[in-house]
């Protein structure tokens, strides 16, 4: 059994961090429900709404590669407090406008998700505030925070779209979006409010940050996870409900318990991460529950009865997500300080870039015959699997994912007896 980690309080920079990507994933979990059924009700055709969602996502990406050249030289506050202010402003105009050439202009600028998931322009400088406000050994701790409260508040923002629909279905997502853009101000707020401690390091110290590039290990690190997240998008939520229901001819409307009680998992385990890093290190505790979790999901595909893919799915649930504070963490140590906003921007842009494709290869690959054999699911654990050997192959030697050493107890010098005692003297 794990034993606690006992750390000091949050740094109330982190905690104003936390608490607005709480209100930020909010707002993604109850827009991204009713987007589809908000372009819908302006008569925008599938086509259209597939191109502003992708505009959406590439809006993402670019927006994530200025933070990572600009933030560090602007401002880390400012940065964020523009971006707070860009996403109340795409708010505003997806509540109040028709005009589909200004809903793209607002998809493209103002942080509009698709998803609850957080690739977005803010992710890698709140990483880069969150790992200089809290001692190393307190990363993955304050980390687990920043993603728990986030997929809990992602989930009751799904619940808020539920409440929206039943009160007012026509204008739902109009409703959806006007809560949006309060709900950016509310992060503006939180931003402004922010210590000078929460710059980089030489802009506190009165002098303009140089940057640096981002080093070859980053890179890397970059690559494999764009490869993890394209392996966990060929089995996106949706596309898995599909499966589930010719598979096993499940109700769609029955499937609703299934994700939440998978979402609660996902969020509750990752509490264990702290613990866990603490004791084996940051790179296993990023490999080995990721590793159980796609033998999970290799497993899923050949499960006799939809009673028994759905254990495998909460117990997948339970382990895969265990490693995001980790990884986390485990990114913020291996590169200098300066160095760790464009490395957290350059790993959330590769994420996103990588999480908007797959699931175009999936829906190839759910076309029979490979549907009837459960090929994206198998694709995505056989890729997870590669991510997994491939960081242990890369990583495996390197310090930053190691437990640090226990220091040695310092004993006291042995008082010294006999003839030696009497000849020294006796300090008073």
């Amino acid at each position: 059994m794990l034993a606690p980690v006992r750390t000091p309080a949050l740094h109330p920079d982190s905690r104003r961090i936390i608490a607005a990507r709480a209100l930020r994933t909010f707002g993604f979990g109850c827009t991204s429900v009713l987007l589809a059924a908000r372009l819908t009700a302006d008569s925008f055709s599938p086509t259209q709404i597939g191109v502003l969602i992708a505009v959406a996502c590439a809006g993402s990406v670019t927006g994530t590669v200025v933070m990572a050249t600009c933030a560090d030289r602007c401002g880390r506050r400012a940065s964020l407090l523009v971006s707070a202010l860009l996403m109340a402003a795409a708010g505003a105009v997806f509540a109040t406008c028709h005009s589909y050439p200004l809903l793209l202009v607002a998809a493209f600028v103002g942080t509009v998700s698709p998803s609850t998931n957080d690739n977005t322009p803010f992710s890698g400088v709140e990483q880069a505030v969150l790992a200089h406000s809290t001692p190393a050994d307190g990363h993955t701790r304050v980390f687990t925070w920043y993603n728990v409260t986030a997929q809990l508040a992602g989930a009751l923002g799904g619940l808020g779209a539920a409440g929206l629909a039943s009160v007012d279905t026509a204008h739902a997502g109009q409703h959806a979006f006007t809560l949006y853009a309060v709900l950016a101000l509310a992060v503006g707020l939180l931003v402004a409010r922010m210590s000078p401690q929460a710059e980089a390091p030489a802009r506190r110290h009165g002098t303009r940050p140089v940057t640096e590039g981002v080093p070859a290990r980053a890179r890397t690190l970059a690559a494999l996870f764009g490869l993890d997240a394209f392996a966990g998008g060929l089995v996106v939520q949706a596309l898995l409900a599909w499966w589930l229901h010719e598979r096993y001819g499940v109700a769609l409307s029955g499937l609703g318990l299934l994700f939440f009680a998978m979402n609660l998992a996902a969020a509750l385990a990752q509490l264990a991460a702290p613990a866990l890093a603490a004791r084996r290190g940051l790179l296993p505790a990023m490999l080995w529950p990721h590793a159980v979790s796609n033998l999970l999901l290799l497993s899923v595909a050949f499960a006799p009865t939809y009673a028994a893919a759905a254990a495998l799915l909460i117990s997948r649930c339970a382990l895969s997500k265990i490693d995001v504070p980790a990884r986390q963490a485990f990114t913020a140590a291996i590169v200098a300080p300066s160095q760790r906003t464009a490395t957290a921007s350059l790993t959330s842009a590769a994420r996103s870039i990588a999480v908007t494709t797959s699931p175009l290869a999936a829906t190839a690959l759910t076309i029979p015959p490979p549907a009837a054999v459960a090929t994206p699911l198998i694709a995505a654990a056989v890729l997870g699997l590669a991510y997994d050997a491939l960081l242990l192959r890369a990583f495996g030697h390197d310090p930053s994912g190691r437990p640090a050493p226990a220091k040695p107890a310092r004993r006291p010098s042995p008082r010294p007896t006999g003839d030696l005692a009497d000849r020294v003297p006796t300090r008073r």
